[in-house]
């Protein structure tokens, strides 16, 4: 939650990716590259929404897909679905997503907090921003994956 503090404080940029329909939003310092989807091989007894693991340039990385991670409806990967590299928790890792649309950049002020449901579930949500086209919501994801970190 201290992101999303820190991004409400001066002007932040991030990266907004759908997800069927709706928006989310990546800080764009943690994103390194975008790419098309591969066919991942399988990792396992990995989580279900740990899709298997790809080679980027000799490096081996676990992909997610970010829908069955938030808990959405899972992503059936195709040639059109895209994986978002980036830096999560202190590892590289592939994050599957519909499209990657554009970069926001959000003014202080803009990123209003999530709203309260009285539980932590959210504690991945930075917060959430409202744009022309809906709500983007404003994902943190450091905390969110500790079963990826010990499955990969």
């Amino acid at each position: 939650m201290d992101a999303g503090a820190s991004l409400s404080a001066a002007p932040a940029e991030l990266i907004s990716v759908r997800i069927g329909e709706q928006l989310f939003a990546l800080d764009i310092m943690a994103v390194r590259e975008i790419r098309g989807w591969t066919v991942s091989t399988p990792l396992p007894h990995a989580p279900d929404y740990v899709l298997g693991m790809i080679n980027l340039r000799g490096a081996v990385l676990p992909v997610v897909d970010l829908a069955g991670l938030l808990g959405l409806q899972k992503i059936q990967p195709d040639a059109s679905s895209v994986v978002v590299v980036a830096e999560v928790g202190g590892r590289t890792m592939g994050l599957l997503v519909d499209a990657v649309c554009d970069i926001i950049t959000v003014q202080d002020g803009e990123l209003k907090p999530a709203p309260d449901l009285g539980s932590d579930d959210l504690g991945f949500v930075s917060g959430v921003i409202t744009a022309a086209d809906g709500i983007v919501t404003v994902l943190q994801l450091d905390g969110a994956l500790p079963a990826v970190e010990e499955a990969a």
